[in-house]
């Protein structure tokens, strides 16, 4: 997402925990497209992390034009059987702290009528899914969140949107627990995260209220939104046979 911003001519504010790696992001994209990258570290799930960022931002004389909502992770297995920490944890990344940092600089662009947001949501956020109970549950937050605040700045000149992918070819699914899900889903349905992050800028900047890259995944989108819940949980926990 950073690289097709800065391709458009964006500034870059990156904020990662290590710092490090988003420092040599920000050098690549600042010698290649001669835009101003500037590198925070911060644990967005920490409120005090949170504060200091936001407090960083305004010291250095930036203004957020656009906010991507991209951090989070997720966890694999029965609930029971999981870290209750972790999984707490877990919600305050991939949901309080979407709230924090859009209710931190939403304000100011509806005040200068012009800016937007994009948050992170998931393919997973149109139904709930066994074994990833918390990570699906925080996800439909994202979406229902950004689906009601889309509507409630219709006509001011910002715009919010959620981009929903599926399987997305990453390290995610290693570090979030539920690693091998290759063996499970069907190899059209993954995307590359250069389409994903492509379709999620053009989206930001048509003012899409949701986005859904993948013809597959739309399909999937909807039925997993419309079909009867006592179908459609025992068929998606056969995708996800973790005990």
């Amino acid at each position: 997402m950073a690289r097709e911003l800065a391709a458009r001519g964006h500034d870059l504010a990156l904020v990662a925990r290590r710092e490090d790696r988003m420092r040599e992001l920000a050098e690549e994209l600042a010698e290649r497209h001669a835009v101003r990258a500037e590198t925070f570290g911060c644990d967005v799930a920490e409120p005090e992390g949170r504060a200091r960022l936001i407090g960083e931002v305004a010291e250095r004389g930036l203004t957020v034009e656009i906010l991507i909502n991209n951090a989070g992770f997720g966890s694999g297995g029965a609930f029971h059987a999981l870290d209750g920490e972790g999984e707490t944890g877990m919600v305050r990344t991939n949901v309080e702290a979407v709230v924090a940092l859009t209710s931190a600089w939403l304000p100011g662009m509806v005040e200068r009528r012009r800016g937007a947001v994009l948050n992170l949501a998931s393919l997973i956020a149109f139904q709930p899914v066994p074994f990833q109970a918390t990570y699906g549950a925080s996800k439909a937050f994202v979406l229902s969140f950004t689906q009601a605040v889309h509507e409630e700045v219709r006509g001011t000149g910002v715009t919010i949107t959620a981009l929903c992918p599926g399987p997305v070819r990453t390290e995610f699914g290693e570090s979030g627990g539920f690693g091998g899900a290759d063996d499970r889903i069907p190899s059209f349905m993954w995307l590359d995260s250069e389409t994903v992050a492509r379709a999620g800028i053009e989206g930001l900047e048509k003012g899409d209220r949701v986005v859904v890259p993948g013809v597959v995944n739309r399909l999937g989108a909807l039925s997993g939104h419309y079909m009867p819940r006592a179908l459609l949980l025992p068929l998606v926990r056969r995708l996800w046979p973790v005990e």
